[in-house]
């Protein structure tokens, strides 16, 4: 196929989103593998590029124009022009940047919906931010899956060194044993064994965690592993998929089982995501899986105390889409 368009929402505009999307547009990479489309605010990436001496050369488009078929054929700045300058201080929480971070989201996943781009990639935003500003999504996970109306989405973090699969997301440790079931977990194994047969062209090596120290120790420490982890990992390996488990979270990621496994099935948040940014915070790919487009978004926050410096590191947000632009051309 010809390049994909990739449509880059900004993030939160008083956050390292501009300034990584700026950059990302700047680089040879991403010209060579796809069209990038940055959804957010002129204004802002003007300023940004006069302060920070980072070239800006991309056609404005209207957020009307890809309703009229225009087809970028280079990249692109959508103009969403929902706030200007004056209207926040980067490096600080706003319910107007909230507002505005939201509002790329759901273009450029709209526009994904109607054949408008072939995958979307996202910028960090804040969640207090969203919050401030009304809207009562966690996070990208939660927004993509009711505007997709495609439940039981699921947050994927991927780099060459390790990838992770997460059973629960955004919510508090107390409420992720009453939502561990064996058709959860089991949809996750299943999608994760999709998208790594995908990646690798061969079937994948999954590893899925228990919950509790030592993986429960035979109900001694929970009764989870029995309840949920277990049954949905015999149910896994009952339809040929290579996974094993529920096994023990701490010696889950020492160096010898990364050499065996391509991936690992996690029952919440930090379970995956701390041993994942420890391996692979520079180049770690955020992929939600269970959706009906591609998406990949950066693996790291808004970074509000370096924003609008200059010193924000795109490498994330350049793995994301030329992952995306990956998926894009397999689909």
């Amino acid at each position: 196929m010809s390049q994909p368009v990739i449509a880059i929402t900004m993030g939160d505009p008083a956050g390292i989103g501009p300034e990584i999307c700026l950059k990302a547009l700047n680089d040879p990479e991403v010209l060579e593998a796809c069209i990038p489309v940055v959804v957010g605010n002129s204004q802002v990436l003007e300023a940004l590029s006069r302060r920070l001496d980072i070239p800006l050369s991309a056609d404005k488009l209207h957020r009307d124009d890809l309703d009229g078929h225009i087809t970028p054929t280079g990249p692109a700045i959508v103009d969403m022009h929902v706030m200007g300058l004056d209207d926040f201080i980067p490096g600080r929480i706003d319910p107007v940047c909230g507002h505005a971070a939201y509002g790329y989201i759901l273009y450029a996943v709209e526009g994904a919906m109607a054949g408008h781009f072939d995958a979307v990639t996202t910028a960090p935003v804040c969640k207090e931010a969203l919050n401030a500003a009304g809207i009562r999504f966690p996070g990208h996970t939660e927004i993509l899956e009711n505007r997709t109306k495609a439940p039981g989405a699921v947050m994927m973090l991927h780099s060459p060194r390790v990838t992770v699969s997460l059973v629960t997301t955004h919510v508090a440790l107390r409420d992720v044993p009453p939502a561990l079931s064996k058709q959860r977990i089991g949809r996750v194994i299943d999608l994760t064994h999709q998208m790594m047969t995908r990646l690798l062209g061969h079937s994948p090596r999954i590893a899925v965690l228990g919950l509790n120290p030592h993986a429960g120790e035979s109900g001694l420490f929970g009764d989870e592993e029995k309840r949920a982890v277990a049954p949905a990992v015999e149910a896994a390996r009952a339809k040929g998929i290579l996974v094993s488990g529920p096994l023990p979270p701490d010696t889950a990621f020492t160096e010898a089982a990364l050499e065996f496994h391509d991936a690992h099935v996690c029952m919440y948040h930090d379970q995956g995501l701390i041993p994942f940014k420890a391996l692979s915070f520079r180049d770690g790919v955020n992929v939600t899986l269970g959706i009906p487009i591609v998406r990949t978004s950066v693996d790291h926050g808004t970074a509000f105390d370096i924003a609008w410096k200059g010193k924000a590191d795109h490498a994330s947000i350049v793995a994301a889409i030329l992952l995306a632009a990956r998926l894009a051309r397999s689909e």
